[in-house]
């Protein structure tokens, strides 16, 4: 306190004259208190502005906003801030809806190598359809029969199924099966489930909300949600041609047979595809649901789908290939089935296919898109080049 008292008892107004420093110290203690007082004021004044304003400019912000957030709306009028409120409450809402009509798939199978056998598993999802116990998924999920030189893997000797809220384990009974869709149903003994409500594939948008739901890596019932990226995505998987809505929903292995779903709870997609690699990132694929209801309502009712059947293995021949060869553009023909409508109306191997009823085709693509239109026993004309010399062929087609 000394040094304080020296201090001030340097400026005894009572005693010395004004001087030149007295007059500086006395405007730096006017400005202070000036300063005090205009802040005391400013405060005054925001308090009474914020309660004028209270359930004005501050209602329409969301209540979760911290007072840091409400003087920002004011400082800066074309700041607002945007409540999530809705688009959680939308995925809620879907998630809730669908959840009851997924289940998860394991499958077992055995691998053969070098005289050995072992048993091997993997998972998958599916979507109830029916209250009776059929469900849709992929046919990969569960078709995976393959054979090699070095191996050979089993149809699944074992599928399970549980149901979204059910600790039962099913066996489940495969009712049919389509490659060239990559669809399957299954069957379970259980009565009383909640089918999965279908949407409209064909009235799907781009940028359109959506969730895809499965079990990735084992993770049952997982929830991943995006948008709708494109539609009628033409993929090419296996020498099949898919065509896929594009989504940018987080899907992995497990994923498969599991659904896109709309805003409102509606399944609109199988999940079936994903680009995968480094870099890549949100690239997934489903099959529209309204391609999937023919396929499974026939699957259901014959176990199997029945397309006409020409029976040859084709390659697509471009102009420099043909030229490079000898040959004429088109589709040569690798091979032949045995007992096949191809055999039948004397297709070789060799030939090379330039038209299909007068309709000139170059691909094996545009051979399948027409074949496609015609129904099993329809006869069809076949226009080729053998040896360089035009034949022209009647063929009926087969059932495949």
């Amino acid at each position: 306190m000394e040094n304080n008292d020296d201090f001030f008892q340097k400026f005894d107004y009572s005693k010395e004259p004004k001087s030149h420093s007295n007059s500086v110290l006395s405007t730096i203690l006017v400005s202070f208190i000036s300063a005090i007082i205009g802040a005391v004021c400013a405060v005054l004044i925001y308090t009474n502005v914020t309660a004028n304003n209270t359930g004005k400019e501050v209602a329409a912000v969301d209540s979760s906003s911290t007072s840091s957030n409400n003087s920002s709306q004011f400082t800066n009028p074309n700041l607002t801030q945007v409540s999530l409120s809705k688009y959680s409450d939308t995925a809620i809402y879907a998630a809730n809806k669908v959840l009851p009509s997924m289940v998860s798939i394991s499958v077992e199978y055995q691998i053969s190598y070098f005289g050995r056998t072992q048993t091997a598993s993997g998972s998958g999802s599916g979507i109830i359809i029916s209250e009776d116990g059929y469900i849709l998924t992929n046919n990969h999920v569960i078709s995976s029969a393959d054979t090699s030189s070095f191996y050979q893997v089993s149809d699944a000797t074992s599928i399970k199924v549980s149901i979204y809220g059910d600790d039962t384990e099913y066996t489940a009974q495969v009712v049919g099966t389509d490659s060239e869709t990559d669809l399957a149903v299954l069957k379970i003994d259980k009565t009383g489930l909640t089918a999965a409500e279908l949407g409209d594939s064909s009235s799907v948008q781009v940028g359109e909300f959506v969730l895809a739901i499965g079990d990735p890596y084992g993770l049952e019932y997982s929830v991943t949600a995006g948008i709708v990226s494109a539609l009628n995505r033409e993929m090419n998987v296996d020498d099949t041609t898919y065509h896929v809505i594009q989504a940018d929903c987080a899907i992995n292995s497990g994923n498969s047979g599991g659904a896109l779903v709309n805003s409102k709870g509606q399944v609109i997609g199988i999940t079936t595809l994903k680009l995968a690699g480094t870099g890549i990132e949100g690239v997934s694929f489903a099959i529209p649901i309204n391609n999937t209801t023919d396929i499974y309502k026939e699957l259901i009712e014959h176990g199997k789908i029945a397309r006409p059947f020409i029976g040859i293995a084709g390659l697509d021949l471009d102009e420099s290939t043909a030229i490079r060869n000898g040959l004429t553009k088109g589709i040569y023909v690798d091979s032949v089935v045995e007992d096949s409508s191809a055999e039948k109306a004397g297709i070789k191997a060799g030939d090379v296919i330039v038209k299909v009823d007068g309709q000139s085709v170059y691909t094996m693509d545009e051979l399948n898109a027409i074949k496609d239109t015609k129904n099993i026993g329809d006869e069809i004309e076949i226009t080729l080049y053998r040896r360089n010399e035009e034949i022209t062929i009647k063929l009926t087609l087969g059932e495949k």
